[in-house]
């Protein structure tokens, strides 16, 4: 075979992987287009299904029609609703999500300010998700493989069960009571301190890394009945070499799928989390706004938690499909 001829298959070989590719990321992007056409929709349909006004609901009763009837001139909601849904699609599209009807200050603003608080807490607690549960599911699935450590096994298998059990604010309350009133030992709100974040991620993280901790375990199982494992068992390996480069690879893509739902999990559950420690973030925000009946505010929050869904789930499918070619392959066919 020439060199010439090596050449045209290389580059034919390059242009079917682009194309693939293309493809593959085309079909995401279209998806995350119409999911999120699918979630502007809903939200602004939910907040328009409420019944009430939500201007009058927002000033409260003493207010006189005539201030409540220029309220809602400011705000627009005297238009169409078909006019309305447009405008808000265009605001959507450009960053501009309205504005309070408490304050009349951009949501927006409001969000882009409180967003990176409630981040602040959820990605350091995913961190610490993946560092804590992912060895422990790995060791525990090393001692119990092959019917051994019932021991083991059970107390595994009950410790998780209990903490999967508790919902994460039940378990701030808990934490709340005992390390803030009762031994005084904890700060109960965010204060920049490395304290303040103690109690929050503590009760944002047991339940989420009690669950992935499962999933390593099982996984972790099946690689390690596998052929390529129990060769590079016979060979003598090093223990850290086998596990780094035969057992963590094999259990990537289910732990990755996993790890995604989880991120998202700990976004959304930050919200009742913040309210319990008064932490600044989206949480507080969307319960003022539940009581003061601030419907762009709560139409800005679950909008913005909606979309970072999606994005983490996109992403989540771009690497697996770096992970696993074959599954850009089965999304072509």
């Amino acid at each position: 075979m020439t060199a010439a001829t090596l050449d045209q298959a290389g580059a034919a070989v390059r242009r079917t992987t682009a194309r693939r590719w293309g493809w593959f990321i085309g079909r995401r992007l279209l998806r995350l287009v119409i999911s999120l056409l699918i979630l502007t929709s809903a939200t602004f349909v939910m907040i328009h299904l409420i019944p009430g006004d939500p201007v009058q609901a927002a000033l409260g009763e003493q207010a006189t029609p005539q201030l409540v009837e220029l309220r809602r001139h400011q705000l627009g909601l005297d238009r169409p609703l078909i006019v309305q849904y447009l405008d808000y699609l265009r605001g959507v599209a450009t960053g501009d999500l309205g504005n309070s009807i408490v304050t009349g200050a951009p949501v927006s603003d409001l969000l882009a300010t409180r967003f990176p608080n409630t981040l602040r807490l959820a990605i350091p607690a995913f961190v610490l998700v993946i560092l804590i549960s992912v060895p422990i599911g790995l060791l525990t699935a090393v001692r119990t493989r092959n019917g051994r450590g019932r021991l083991t096994r059970a107390v595994f298998v009950n410790i998780t069960g209990l903490f999967n059990s508790i919902p994460d604010f039940v378990l701030a309350t808990v934490l709340t009571i005992v390390f803030v009133i009762g031994l005084r030992a904890l700060p109960a709100a965010g204060d920049e301190s490395i304290g303040s974040y103690l109690l929050p991620v503590a009760a944002l993280i047991a339940g989420p890394t009690a669950s992935l901790a499962r999933i390593v375990r099982v996984e972790a199982l099946k690689v390690l009945d596998t052929e390529y494992v129990r060769a590079a068992r016979a060979r003598r390996l090093p223990t850290l070499l086998r596990y780094g480069r035969h057992v963590l690879p094999n259990m990537m893509t289910a732990a990755l799928t996993f790890s995604a739902m989880i991120l998202a999990g700990l976004i959304a559950g930050t919200v009742l989390v913040e309210n319990v420690f008064g932490w600044p973030g989206v949480g507080l925000v969307i319960s003022q706004a539940v009581v003061q009946k601030d419907y762009p505010q709560i139409q800005g929050v679950l909008l913005v938690l909606g979309t970072t869904v999606l994005v983490l789930n996109m992403v989540v499918d771009v690497l697996l499909g770096v992970l696993d070619p074959t599954s850009r392959m089965g999304d072509r066919s």
